[in-house]
């Protein structure tokens, strides 16, 4: 399905977490204002299964979303990276 996404949570005690949710706005404008908005608040509030999850990023060691935005206005942005460790 092209309109679905997906988030890794990978925590700072070496667990993770991933959803499976779908496209949230066909507007790239709002998606941009999301991400800023993730941002600037430093934690993420998701619903999952009928409960409100809120994950602070002090327990967050990094995010990993799929598929990959064809670009992120306003930050700078390297693609075509490989993990290697």
């Amino acid at each position: 399905m092209p309109d679905q996404r997906g988030l890794t949570i990978h925590f700072t005690d070496g667990t993770r977490m991933s959803l499976d949710f779908p496209q949230q706005t066909q507007n790239e404008a709002a998606s941009v204002l999301k991400l800023e908005d993730v941002l600037k608040n430093r934690y993420m509030l998701l619903e999952a299964e009928s409960t409100l999850l809120l994950v602070p990023f002090e327990n967050v060691k990094y995010l990993q979303l799929y598929p990959a935005p064809q670009n992120v206005p306003g930050h700078t942005y390297i693609k075509g990276a490989s993990i290697s460790g």
